[in-house]
């Protein structure tokens, strides 16, 4: 049976490039696994979905060996699992002539030999990609601060009239419910601008 497994990163980004390959190669929609996620790690419900439904004899297409994971052990390890504990194989799409599962086997012994060493490579390549974004990232940010842009959510200004109410409610004039109502705050609110406003005194 061929499946397909895709990845992307994030939420907002499309994985159709991937889709239309996998297609094209004739893979039903129902065996094709999407996750939108980090390749960190394999905690990925898709890709779970996906490992437990092969069996031996099964063809898995990836469209690169980075959208299987970006963690050097963990590919090798994944890589491994799939070919010779379940017994299915392998193809990335991006570089068929290397990294083919079934023309490995076919080569016997020395087939994973050779395999390991692609592996090994390629997995360090991608591991060393997703260091090098997070690094990328990393520099971008400390950049925008010294810029003056910050992150999270904007902190609120404490008026009067939200001093006013506090203290009344301290004072137990207002119960919390009457404060909040007074200012026009939900509760998460309120007992968000109270904590601020108490490490702030």
């Amino acid at each position: 049976m061929k499946l397909a497994y895709g990845r992307v990163s994030a939420k907002d980004q499309n994985p159709e490039r991937q889709l239309v390959k996998f297609r094209e190669l004739g893979v039903e929609d129902r065996f094709i696994f999407v996750d939108k996620q980090s390749g960190k790690d394999f905690d990925r419900p898709r890709y779970q979905a996906m490992r437990m439904m092969l069996r031996a004899g099964d063809l898995v297409y990836l469209d690169a060996l980075d959208r299987l994971g970006r963690d050097y052990d963990g590919i090798i390890s994944e890589w491994k699992y799939i070919t010779r504990e379940i017994g299915a194989d392998i193809v990335c799409l991006d570089n068929e002539t290397l990294f083919d599962s079934r023309k490995f086997k076919t080569m016997g012994d020395f087939g994973k030999v050779m395999e390991d060493q692609f592996l090994s490579l390629l997995a360090y390549v991608a591991e060393q990609e997703r260091k090098k974004n997070r690094q990328r990232q990393a520099e971008g940010i400390e950049v925008a601060r010294t810029e003056g842009v910050t992150f999270g959510r904007p902190k609120h200004h404490i008026n009067d009239k939200f001093i006013k109410a506090y203290g009344e409610w301290k004072a137990g004039k207002l119960t919390a419910t009457a404060a909040m109502q007074q200012i026009g705050m939900k509760k998460p609110t309120f007992y968000r601008r109270v904590k601020e406003y108490e490490e702030g005194v």
